[in-house]
């Protein structure tokens, strides 16, 4: 099962990226390029324990719906979202925070398993997994540039 650790350094206080991080409306920002929509469940605002989002987005030229639950939350430090409908066989998505002087550590860890047994396999070397990384990679750059710019004071009202 493919594993992806992203880490990025924010100069934010812990709980604005903590917010930001489970923030639907930044999320929407962050996902401009698949049009990625809350549809249901929660679908805007903040995203606490037990709450689920289905989310339609077009991935790879297909329109596809994912809905994931968050299964596991403790403010300001980590939550973790599962998918609970969608594409995949399963997937978890940890957030993990913590202060390091005057930056919070956003360490991102995302295990997924392909559907389509081998197939799954052979895309996730080819291309998927990279294209996840990509897709985290730009998610946490949005959430850095709302928390270090005060831009957050317009989602998190």
């Amino acid at each position: 099962m493919p594993r992806i650790c992203l880490k990025t350094a924010i100069t934010a206080p812990l709980h604005i990226v903590f917010d930001l991080s489970r923030s639907i409306d930044l999320h929407t920002i962050s996902t401009e390029q698949t049009q990625e929509k809350a549809v249901s469940g929660k679908t805007s605002g903040l995203i606490g324990l037990n709450d689920t989002v289905t989310w339609r987005a077009k991935h790879l030229g297909f329109t596809q719906h994912l809905t994931s639950k968050i299964t596991d939350y403790n403010r300001p430090s980590f939550f973790a979202d599962e998918m609970i409908k969608g594409a995949f066989k399963k997937f978890r998505h940890e957030h993990h925070f913590e202060t390091d002087g005057n930056q919070t550590l956003m360490t991102d860890i995302f295990e997924y398993e392909s559907p389509w047994g081998i197939l799954g396999k052979l895309a996730d070397f080819i291309f998927l997994e990279n294209y996840l990384r990509s897709f985290l990679a730009q998610r946490n750059k949005v959430i850095k540039e709302f928390a270090e710019s005060g831009e957050w004071k317009n989602i998190l009202k």
